[in-house]
Formats: structure tokens, sequence, C-alpha cells
């Protein structure tokens, strides 16, 4: 079986749906968005744990041009998120594209049909003149290694794969991971759970979280003045930037204002935690920025509540009712709860094979020869291909300052090919090379470079120790050079 579309898009979630809306606007109608699950909306529709908050500002957690006036926090809860999904895909009418239920197993480029095959799981194969990765970085769920985790005789949930039906009433809980994930779900957790024991490897830095209600008087006001929530957005975006670029890429000449975040989340823990000794093992041993940092007012507090243990030990294995820890003592567990997130580097980039011109594999050529694409959205090699995902795509902490940057990649970059009545793009290695390069050396005055990393076991870095999924520049600059990156970067051939 076989079917020709102008363009494939792998993802439903923001990624995928802002790819859509541009090849649309473009003029494209033969569209079709894959997802393995059975709805839209990407990691808010997988994610349903309880405590799920956005850990960015809900004026900035969203696209540009197409503001939400009906957030009821200045944190929205994951819910919200979803349903923001929906109205956009439905608004801009991109419901109709999507296809669910769908594994895409790989895609390869045909060189001689000028096409990519999209091969999913069922056997169907997708024609396309374009294909777009839209999967996202916290995809692919990571189930830890311990050993005899396979043989505990009690109930397993993965953070990514939450079961809402089940009761932590009465339940002795163990968590494992202090990530984001876990600083959200364990104050909910702590609520039912008989006894909470949390695991943890890696400390994290936690900083107050300033979080209030939209009252309806104010999102009505958000709804017939648009201009209302543009100015209290100006605020918020600009705020995150300003703290990424200052903390994360200019940590040379910036580095106080690191020392300062991590006063105040030592000062967070002082208020919370009476005890000393467990105020010592909440500590990170690495600087803010190394790992990502989260918000919360309750996780804290929760630590320090009689029910609830931190365990920091290490775990040596997992018996059929419960946890053995490096040191020779077991805790009984009925339920085993794992907020260890995504796997990001081996499962993820890329989320399936890709194979381009000449056969290159992209996942074997990142891991040869370095993560890399150029403006974070094209690779040379690949053909009228476009990973949304990609090394040095991330800027901001929004993931939708991401994707806005690379619509307008895309409206530039096609109505080009469009103008010169041309069929296929790619990028030039030279010109892959040089933003490799600018990029690489950018990142010499961050955090990554110069502050201290090494046991932060943060996601952010490969395992050759880069640390490429981030663009080291801030938002704006992203989007500027959008509107002004050399079109003769690019090859434009006609059929």
């Amino acid at each position: 079986m076989e079917s020709r579309f102008d363009a494939v898009i792998v993802g439903a979630g923001f990624g995928g749906i802002g790819a859509a809306i541009q090849l649309n606007r473009l003029g494209y109608e033969r569209i079709l968005i894959v997802d393995r699950e059975d709805d839209l909306g990407g990691t808010w529709h997988v994610n349903r744990y309880p405590g799920l908050t956005v850990d960015v500002p809900s004026t900035t957690f969203s696209y540009w041009f197409e503001p939400n006036p009906n957030w009821s926090r200045m944190y929205a809860p994951g819910a919200e998120l979803k349903t923001y999904a929906e109205h956009v895909a439905d608004k801009y009418d991109v419901r109709q594209f999507m296809r669910f239920n769908t594994t895409v197993e790989g895609a390869r480029w045909d060189s001689d049909a000028e096409v990519w095959r999209v091969a999913l799981d069922d056997g169907e194969t997708l024609t396309a003149s374009f294909l777009v990765a839209a999967t996202g970085f916290l995809c692919q769920p990571c189930m830890p290694e311990i050993a005899g985790l396979d043989t505990f005789e009690g109930r397993i949930i993965h953070t990514a794969k939450w079961d809402g039906d089940y009761s932590f009433h009465g339940r002795r809980t163990a968590v494992i991971g202090t990530g984001s994930t876990a600083v959200q779900v364990v104050p909910e957790l702590a609520k039912e759970a008989s006894e909470l024991t949390v695991y943890q490897r890696t400390p994290i830095w936690v900083m107050p979280k300033f979080d209030f209600g939209f009252s309806p008087a104010v999102r009505r006001l958000f709804a017939r003045v648009p201009l209302a929530q543009r100015i209290l957005r100006w605020f918020t975006d600009t705020g995150m930037d300003l703290m990424m670029v200052l903390a994360m890429w200019k940590f040379r000449r910036f580095r106080a204002l690191n020392v300062a975040a991590e006063r105040v989340s030592q000062a967070l823990r002082f208020l919370s935690i009476r005890d000393e000794e467990l105020r010592r093992k909440l500590n990170p041993d690495y600087d803010f920025g190394c790992k990502r940092p989260t918000l919360s007012n309750s996780y804290y507090r929760t630590l320090a509540e009689p029910h609830v243990h931190l365990e920091t030990a290490g775990i040596e294995r997992v018996e059929g009712d419960g946890i053995v820890t490096r040191d020779g003592r077991k805790n009984l567990v009925d339920t085993l709860v794992l907020a260890t997130g995504f796997d990001v580097w081996e499962a993820n980039l890329p989320a399936i094979e890709v194979i381009g011109r000449e056969g290159r594999n992209l996942g074997k050529w990142w891991r040869e020869n370095g993560f890399q694409a150029y403006q974070g959205i094209s690779v040379p090699y690949f053909p009228n291909f476009l990973t949304m995902a990609s090394p040095f795509a991330w800027v901001g902490l929004s993931w939708f300052n991401t994707v806005e940057y690379q619509m307008r990649h895309m409206d530039r970059l096609l109505g080009e090919l469009q103008r010169r009545n041309a069929q296929i793009f790619e990028v030039s290695e030279q010109a892959n090379s040089r933003f490799f390069d600018r990029m690489t050396e950018l990142l010499d005055d961050s955090v990554f470079h110069l502050g201290t990393c090494a046991t932060s076991r943060s996601y952010w870095f490969s395992p050759s120790g880069q640390a490429p999924l981030f663009r080291p520049t801030s938002v704006r600059n992203a989007v500027e050079e959008q509107h002004r990156f050399p079109l003769s970067d690019y090859t434009f051939t006609r059929s």
C-alpha cells in the first residue's frame, strides 16, 4: 500500500501542529500528521500524572500568534495545555490532517523518485515530498536499569504512562527520581500514601514558584483586550529570555547570577525544612544551570513530613516486596512510581530511523560526527527534511519559542522554493559547518563548559559530554536570523 502527500509530519504535539499550520499557510493541502498515540497534544496528552503543570509562565508557554486568554493560573495545569492544543488544531483546521494510533518505523529518501518513503508498522508506505520530524525531545520514556525491577510483585507506574484509576490511598509507595516530574508528583502522592519514600540519585535546584490564579474578570479582560495579556507576556518573555541568556550562555561574565539563584533555593530549603541533615542531602553539588531547575513551593515541605522519607544511599536492587539500598537496608513497598524521565539521546535523536541521500543514516551520522543541524532544523544530505527536535534547536525555556522560530524558517525556505519553481531543497555542508562552529564557540562562555556540571547527570548533556540541545542565543536572535539567513546556504533543485 502506498499513499502520496505533500508532507508527512511525525508527531501531533505542538511542534507538529505548528508545522502543519505553516505548511498550510504556504498552500500545501495534502498534509498528513501521524502519531502513535490516540489523540493530539504530544507530551500534554501522554503525561497525566497528578500535580502536572507547566514550569514556564503560561503566557510565555503558548504560541505568540494564538494567545490563550483562558489560562486559569500563571502556571497552568497540564490539562489546560491539552485543551489549548485541541483549540489550536480546530481553529487552524489541522485536525483534518491527523492520523492516530500510527507508528512510523522509519523513512528513506528515494533519490530516483525524489520523494520520502515513510514506512509504517502496519506495512503501509507513505510517499511525501517533504518529511518533518516533530517528535519532541521528551517522547520516549526512560526505564531505569535497576537489578530485579522485573521481579517486583507490586504495581509499577511510570509517570509518562499514568493510571488515573489506581488509588495510592494507604499504600507504601516509592518514587524513583527527583527531577522536575518528581518535584510535581511527590507532594500529590504524599496526600494519599501511608508511607512515601523518595529515592534520590541527584538533587535538583528548586526555586520558589510565584504562581497565582487569573480570576474570571481577568480572563474576560484578556479576551476582550488582547493587548493586556500581550503586556503581561512581554514581561514573562523578557524575564525568561534574560535569565536564560545571562545564567546559562553568559556564565563567564554573570556567574554571580547563578550563585544568587542558588542562594534563593537554599533559602527556600531553610524555610521549608528544619532538619539540617535533610537540607544537606537536598543541596546540589553542581552549578545552577547545569541541570534543568524547577519551581515548587511544596516539594521541600513535603519531604519534611513525618511519613515521607528521602533515601540517598542508592538502590542496590529491587525485590518482590521492596527495594534494597546499597548499604543493605530494605524498604517494603506496595507501589513503585518511576519518575525517571525520558531517553533523549539513545531513543529520541532521532526518534525514528531516517536515511537520507547516499544512504546516510541520521542517527549514526550524528553519533559519529557530533549532533548538529543548521539553524536547528535542517541537515546536509537530507533533502526536503526538517527536524524540529534537533541539535541546537531549543531556544529559551519555552518549547513554543523553538516551534515558532522554526515556523519562520519554513516560511522563508519554502517560500523561496516556490518562488524558484523548484521542488527540492538541501542545506549545504559548508553552511551547516559554519553554524555548528558558531554554536560550539558560543557554548564556550556557557555554564555547560565553565560551570561545575560533572555530577549533574543532566539530560542536557549527550553521552559524550557535549551539550548540543540548546541554541545558545537569545530568543530574539533566533527569530531575527530566520528572516536573514543566506538563502545561498541552501541548494534549490527542480525535479
